[in-house]
């Protein structure tokens, strides 16, 4: 799959060229934004299975996805990438250069956030009758513990923007 990050005010794409690709202003840095806004390490880029996904280090400034500010998301073409004070489009295709382009992308195909109950009640529909569950597939439910920081900021007044 190719990855690009295409600058919204006008720059050269950015090709994501590595499955673990770390942005920050940080000289180590796979992408480096050098800008006193971004974080020395911002936020992780990762492409797997076709998707890319991104993953906050804790920066400062935020990372956010189509005006949400989240901790993680899944990105998918045509989502609006912030990182500090750098905005992108994300440009998703194939590795093949004389391959046809990509369908266009229907505006209101974009990342969604979804809170914890909209989760569950997605997951409860997926799931199949108990007399068709094996049980040795079952997780153990005493392994499983909650993920105490947050997948989006639930008070964000940027977000309003």
């Amino acid at each position: 799959m190719r990855a690009q990050l295409v600058p919204l005010d006008g720059g050269p794409s950015i090709e994501i060229v590595k499955d673990l690709t770390l942005v920050g202003r940080k000289e180590d840095c796979d992408l480096r934004l050098d800008h006193k806004s971004v974080s020395k390490m911002h936020c992780v880029i990762v492409k797997t299975d076709g998707l890319l996904l991104l993953r906050d280090l804790g920066s400062t400034n935020g990372t956010r996805v189509n005006g949400q500010r989240i901790r993680r998301a899944a990105l998918l073409p045509n989502d609006q990438l912030t990182i500090a004070h750098f905005k992108f489009r994300i440009q998703l295709g194939p590795d093949l250069p004389t391959a046809p382009p990509p369908p266009a992308v229907r505006p209101e195909e974009h990342t969604q956030a979804l809170d914890a109950k909209e989760v569950a009640q997605l997951m409860r529909q997926a799931k199949p009758p108990a007399d068709e569950q094996d049980s040795a597939e079952l997780p153990n439910a005493q392994m499983m513990q909650r993920n105490p920081l947050p997948d989006v900021y639930p008070d964000d007044p940027e977000a309003e923007k």
